[in-house]
Order: C-alpha cells, then sequence, then structure tokens
C-alpha cells in the first residue's frame, strides 16, 4: 500500500497481506521493497469508489479512503469546553479529600466533609451538563451519518443524566447530615 507519507530514506515496514485478496501486486518506483496493488486483476485490492451521500475520498489518506467516518465535525463548542480540565481538577482533589475523610472516620456531617463538597458538587455538576451538551450534539451530528453511532451517545447521556441526580443527591444527603 503506498503511504503518503513515506520520504526517501525512512525504513519501510512490510505489511501483512489483507485475508481474502491476492498478494500478487508490484513494486513502487523508487521504493525498494514498497508494493502497491495491481488494479484490474480479479482477486487483486482494488480502490474503494465514495459512498453514495458521502462527499469524494479525494480529500482522505489513501488508508481511509472508503472506510466509513471515524468523527464527525464540532459545529460550535460549548461554553466550558476548554477549561474542562481546569474545573474538573479541583473537584477530583475536593473529592479525594472527603472520601479520604469519610474513610478514615470522620462524619459525614463534619465540616470537612461540607466544605469539600460544597467545592466539589457545583463544578462537577457544571462540568457534567457541559459534557451532556456536547454528547447530545454529538448524538444528533451522528445520526444522519451512522444512526448506531448517534443511539449510542444518547445512551451516554441517559449516563450522564443519571449521574447528575447522583451528584445533586449525595449533595443533600452530606448537607443533611
Amino acid at each position: 500500500m503506498d503511504d503518503e507519507r513515506w520520504e526517501p530514506g525512512m525504513v519501510v515496514l512490510d505489511r501483512q497481506a489483507v485475508v481474502g485478496r491476492s498478494t500478487v501486486a508490484r513494486p513502487v518506483a523508487g521504493r525498494p521493497g514498497v508494493a502497491q496493488p495491481v488494479a484490474g486483476r480479479p482477486g487483486v485490492a482494488q480502490p474503494v469508489a465514495g459512498r453514495p451521500g458521502r462527499p469524494a475520498d479525494a480529500s482522505l489518506p489513501p488508508s481511509l479512503r472508503g472506510l466509513p467516518p471515524r468523527s464527525v465535525p464540532e459545529v460550535a463548542p460549548t461554553p466550558l469546553q476548554k477549561h474542562f480540565v481546569l474545573l474538573s481538577a479541583p473537584a477530583l482533589v475536593a473529592g479525594a479529600i472527603a472520601i479520604t475523610a469519610l474513610e478514615l472516620g470522620v462524619p459525614l456531617g463534619s465540616m470537612l466533609v461540607k466544605l469539600c463538597v460544597l467545592v466539589a458538587a457545583p463544578l462537577l455538576f457544571v462540568t457534567t451538563v457541559d459534557a451532556s451538551v456536547r454528547i447530545w450534539r454529538s448524538a444528533w451530528a451522528w445520526m444522519p451519518v451512522n444512526r448506531g453511532r448517534g443511539l449510542f451517545r444518547l445512551a451516554w447521556l441517559m449516563v450522564s443524566l443519571v449521574f447528575l441526580a447522583l451528584i445533586v443527591a449525595a449533595t443533600v444527603l452530606v448537607f443533611e447530615a
């Protein structure tokens, strides 16, 4: 298979033959040890035409042509997308402190646990809402392209909604203790 990333002097790796296809190939000019499929011969890998309803595969590298799309472009970023890690990290640290305190025998209603929940719960809630919006948009972007992937993302949306409910329930439990 021809690889457009190859440059003179690079090591050439031998590729395994594709199961069910002939290994008959011709050498690529100027690239010893590299072969490309012979076009027009039965049993030999042939170029795959683009699928109906999809743009031409000319812009894709040869290794991805004819394959189903691996991603769908994001139309608009969510408000917190750039800050997701910066908001999640303090929530992670506060949660670790609270869980460690509970494991060491500190009561649920202690000031340390309440302070950790007061810091972590809003951050975790807001970042999960932002992630849920991204999952929602992704699901509907995938529906016309690959319905199965769209439905899979809707299943993840349900999981994130359950997680949001658990965050609220845990926060209420801590502050009522």
